[in-house]
Parts: C-alpha cells; structure tokens; sequence
C-alpha cells in the first residue's frame, strides 16, 4: 500500500479489533495517521487482517486492556483502561462493538440493548464426526459448502470449511429470553432438535455431532441518529453504531468501510479539524449504511414467511440477495468524491 504524500500529524486511538476497528486501523496508517489498536479478534479472514496490520504494517495493538471510560476536551480526547491509566489523541474511534462504552457519551444517555425478536443457535467444530458418518461425509469431501434450509420462521444454515475440515451452522429461532439476559449464553442441544422436529433429518443428523453451541440474541437497532460526540473528537463505528442481523451477511463489511471514510475524512479534513471530519465521515455514510441495515429484516422476512408456491414456481425467489449497489461498492472513491459536499468545516 503506497504511504500518502505528505503527513497529517492526526493521532487515533481504535477501540475494538474487530473487522472495524483494524480496518480503520489499517486504513488511517495508509492515509498516514498514527493509530493504535485496542481489544480482540476471530476468524479467518480476521486473523488475516490482524497480522496484516500487526506484522506487516507494524501498527502497535494491545490486547487484553478493557477500555472503562471515554473522555475529551477541546484540544483532545482519550481512553481510560482497566488499571486506570489514560491513553490521549487527536481522536477516538470506538468500534466497540453493539455495547459500546462510548455510546452512552454520544447519545448523552444510557440506552439498554434491544433484541430483535430472534436469536441463532451457532456453533463451529471440527468435520471429524461427520467425515467419519457416511450420512455426513458428502459434506466435507469436495471441499467448502454452504447448504440452507428453511423452515417455519426460522432457518438453518450449515457450512464446510478450510477444505472440509471445519464446519458451523446457525438456527435462527423466535428468541425466548428476557433482553435484561445475557445477550450469549450456552445452548442445548436438545432445544435445538426439538425447534428441528418435522425438518429434514439431516439437519438433525449434523446438529447431534455437534460438541458445544451458544445461543445468541440478536441485537439491532437503527442507525443512530448522531455518531459523533459533542466535543467532536470522538465517534462509533461499525455495531457500536448500526448492528446488522446476520441475514444481511452485510455487518462486517460496513464496518470495514466505514474504517475507510474515516480514515478519508481525517486526512481530507487534518488534525485542526477533527470535527468536520468525523461529521462527514457521518454524513457519507449514514444513507448507505441505512439501507444496507434494511436488507437484513427483508432476507429474513422472505426466507420466514416463504409463499411455497411461488418457490415452486421460481426457485430463485428465496436466493440470497447479492446486489451489485451493495458488492461493488469502492468506500474509498466514494469518500474521496462525496468529502467536499458533505463537510462543513468547524468553527
């Protein structure tokens, strides 16, 4: 990645080392600022970019440090860790997830997680079980695949990975719990085939060699309405500002690109104006983000409350939407086009 012409100066904390947060940690060191990463990380393509940024790149990540507090001033914001030291820059971003510390500081008011009416069972294992059964092993022998069924509101999904030797799966069933429980806990199995009675046996077949699961709530909520603190040196990003459902298949990759607008607008708008830059960094965004969230509740009310026979009739009517406005999007050119209709420099 080519390093900018010249330097902005802007120092970035990053909250959260999820897609998010090492994308904007990323993205900020290519378009120059310095910026340090804070907290965990998953999966494959996470470990990718996390080596990325951490080897390649050398853009110093602490893990283990749980940020408890947010704060600002006019000329500087900052974290406050665990055992109590304070870390300060030009500008936080918090991409702390959906119960994101930060967000009771922007919106000047604690507001509680609400669910969105459903929860998915997941799990992920090792294939050895279902290599070894040959109900199972068409599965995993011819590499990755991705098999779905759908039932009465709810779905299962079952996938092979790394060649066939991984699996997971997710159910996504009416959630039963209270929104003050945890938002994650273990599954039983036994749950799960009982919400699968009446499916086809094979879902039923994968489920019983299935190790350990958790059921988790789905959390969504609306874009806020403001993603930048008053101070103006401080904003959320990725789920601690617009969580997705899972049927979007959308919440990674919003995160992502929000990284990169951020990381535009700061060199775009440079360390005297911190502000403009983190409230065009909202303003391109936000429409987008919108109607991408949008997506999420329309494949699952289609996949839900499935008319049968229009299946019947046509088959792709129940296909994962994958909309061009949606995959060939470049956040970075879009950033770079949009920057100087949308900022409005501070006073």
């Amino acid at each position: 990645m080519a390093k900018p012409e010249t330097k902005t100066g802007v120092k970035v904390i990053v909250v959260g080392a999820g897609f998010g947060g090492l994308t904007t940690a990323i993205e900020c060191h290519r378009q120059d600022p310095e910026a340090p990463v804070l907290n965990g990380h998953r999966g494959e393509l996470h470990e990718v970019i996390y080596n990325y940024a951490k080897d390649e790149l050398a853009i110093p990540i602490h893990l283990g440090q749980p940020v408890t507090d947010y704060f600002e001033d006019q000329d500087a914001a900052g974290i406050q860790l665990q055992d109590g030291s304070k870390v300060s820059a030009d500008v936080v971003i918090a991409a702390d997830g959906v119960r994101s510390k930060a967000r009771e500081l922007v919106l000047g008011h604690k507001d509680k997680p609400q669910s969105s009416g459903y929860a998915i069972w997941r799990a992920w294992f090792s294939a050895d079980a279902l290599l070894a059964d040959p109900r199972t092993r068409q599965f995993c022998e011819n590499g990755d695949t991705f098999n779905g069924w759908i039932g009465p509101d709810a779905h299962f999904l079952f996938s092979t990975l790394k060649g066939g030797r991984d699996c997971s799966w997710v159910l996504t069933h009416k959630d039963e719990y209270d929104i003050d429980e945890s938002w994650s806990f273990p599954g039983k199995i036994e749950d799960v085939c009982r919400a699968l009675e009446g499916w086809d046996p094979m879902c039923r077949v994968i489920v019983e060699k299935t190790p350990s699961l958790v059921d988790w709530k789905l959390m969504y909520r609306d874009a806020l309405p403001n993603w930048v603190s008053g101070g103006g040196r401080i904003a959320l990003l990725g789920d601690a500002v617009h969580p997705f459902l899972p049927t979007s298949a959308q919440g990674a990759t919003q995160a992502m690109e929000d990284g990169v607008t951020i990381a535009v607008c700061l060199k775009r708008a440079g360390k005297k104006d911190i502000r403009t830059a983190l409230n065009s960094y909202q303003g391109i965004r936000y429409d987008r983000v919108r109607a991408v969230q949008k997506t999420g509740v329309s494949t699952r009310e289609m996949w839900h409350k499935t008319d049968w026979e229009k299946v019947k009739e046509d088959p792709t009517t129940i296909s994962l939407p994958r909309e061009d406005w949606i995959l060939e999007f470049d956040a970075e050119k879009h950033a770079e086009e949009t920057y100087e209709r949308v900022a409005t420099p501070s006073l």
